[in-house]
């Protein structure tokens, strides 16, 4: 147990210093390894491999709705970026810009995509002539390059992996229902598949997306009371048609401009994953998610009979995603391992086992062991994985709820967010003036106005003016 102890005590408790315990985690989970390049991160294979079934989900989810998928090229024109004002101005601080091709200068910069609208539109503007090529669904899975000043594994770094969905239509109801639709998708994926609740609204004008109309939000609070945006839908208007020239022939024969949405989720739902589920022994994984969701640990494994009904087992489990630790590390390293890399399940199986004809079902969530019969241990595990994922999502919104606050006035705001990390209700009058001056303070910042509205005052938190909307604030990543 000596080996076990050891493994645990590599990572920093969560409430002695949860920054410390985050990265102790990514690393100690062989999640990322850190790289030579500044500010970017080497995706490990347990790291890509949550990525991989988050594309698998999201993909499958996107083309039930009509997308299809594209790939645009990584380097955008510096002409072809300034052509959108608003949108330049907005990642100008963010681009990485290149300036040679092998020796020589070339006769125009180009930038690594930080996003690709405007290389979107300048295919939409060869594409799209007439009423019949519309709607035009689509999506990329790439990288992007943001030149950020200060990075964190998933969370924040200068290269990440994404999808952005870039879609144009006839009208602005039709633009406006597919940004709702893919905005209410991310949404569900993120509490059926990564058990994580999340609001759902619009950001304020401060905070939409450079170039948009409205921008729409799912926010998530993280165990430490900081909220995380985990997906973003935007409504274009008609915005970046104008200044590309995108205009399509109705069925009057007359010239209209098309309506656009952007929408997009990146590898920092990883991140997310960590830091609303995972504990003081490491990741917790959610088994819709979870690269492998049971772990099969043979006890005694040098005696004989115990590898062969391990082996068994998993041809018996062939439904999910198992496998079998035959390493010869003692038993309880694995356990700590297993746990440490958030593998929803362990199964134990020994000689006593195999005596009983069982096997033991121990849960990474909660620890709690079932003793299941090994003819019914598909159905068994089946019916744990569900509850794993029902209750963990239960707890996580119970968390949130237990650190979203109210505020009536601005005495009582201030002192919330200094004291109580989390979300804080309290209602605002609209005026930019009031959302700089509560971040000047506070350095909270409008989350969200939520879809779902409640009247927690009549007015402004901050001016004492009458109020127009509740919003959702908090200190972010």
């Amino acid at each position: 147990m000596a080996d076990n102890k050891k493994l645990v005590e590599a990572i920093t408790s969560m409430e002695e210093d949860f920054a410390q315990w985050y990265t102790d985690v990514v690393k100690k989970a062989e999640l990322i390894e850190y790289s030579s390049v500044k500010g970017c991160m080497i995706i490990k294979p347990a790291g890509y491999a949550i990525w991989e079934n988050i594309q698998k989900e999201l993909d499958r989810r996107f083309k039930e709705t009509g997308v299809e998928n594209v790939y645009m090229p990584m380097f955008i024109p510096e002409s072809l970026l300034q052509k959108e004002k608003d949108h330049v101005e907005g990642f100008a601080p963010e681009v990485a810009w290149v300036t040679h091709g092998g020796l020589e200068p070339l006769q125009e910069r180009m930038c690594v995509r930080p996003t690709s609208e405007t290389l979107f539109c300048d295919f939409y503007a060869n594409e799209i002539q007439s009423h019949r090529d519309l709607p035009k669904l689509y999506n990329q899975w790439c990288s992007v390059v943001r030149w950020e000043k200060t990075t964190r594994p998933f969370l924040r770094s200068r290269e990440f992996l994404w999808q952005e969905g870039h879609t144009a239509h006839a009208t602005a109801e039709e633009a406006e229902e597919r940004t709702k639709q893919m905005l209410n998708l991310y949404a569900d994926f993120c509490e059926e598949v990564l058990a994580m609740p999340v609001i759902r609204g619009k950001k304020t004008e401060k905070e939409k997306f450079a170039g948009a109309e409205a921008t729409y939000t799912i926010e998530a609070l993280m165990h430490d009371g900081k909220a995380l945006q985990s997906g973003t839908s935007h409504n274009f208007g008609d915005g970046f048609a104008r200044a590309f020239g995108i205009q399509y022939t109705n069925k009057e024969n007359k010239l209209e401009y098309v309506h656009q949405t952007s929408w997009g989720m990146t590898t920092r739902l990883i991140g997310a994953i960590i830091m609303v589920h995972g504990d003081d022994s490491g990741l917790v994984l959610p088994p819709r998610i979870a690269p492998v969701q049971t772990m099969i640990v043979p006890i005694q494994q040098t005696k004989e009979g115990v590898l062969e009904k391990a082996f068994a087992l998993k041809e018996q489990l062939s439904d999910f995603r198992v496998k079998v630790d035959d390493s010869e590390k003692s038993p309880g390293w694995k356990f700590s391992e297993q746990e440490m890399r958030g593998i929803p399940t362990r199964i134990e199986i020994g000689p006593k086992d195999i005596e009983k004809g069982q096997c033991i079902i121990v849960r990474r969530d909660t620890r709690e062991k079932t003793a299941a019969p090994l003819e019914k241990a598909g159905t068994v595990l089946a019916g744990i994985l569900e509850q794993m994922q029902k209750e963990m999502l239960e707890r996580a919104r119970e968390h949130r709820d237990a650190h979203t606050y109210t505020a009536e006035n601005y005495e009582q705001f201030q002192q919330i967010v200094n004291e109580k990390p989390g979300f804080v209700k309290a209602m605002w009058c609209g005026d930019a003036a009031c959302e700089n001056q509560i971040k000047e303070d506070t350095t909270a910042t409008a989350r969200c106005m939520p879809f779902v509205q409640e009247k927690t005052g009549d007015v402004c938190v901050c001016c004492g003016k009458p109020a127009k909307t509740m919003v959702y604030w908090g200190k972010a990543y």
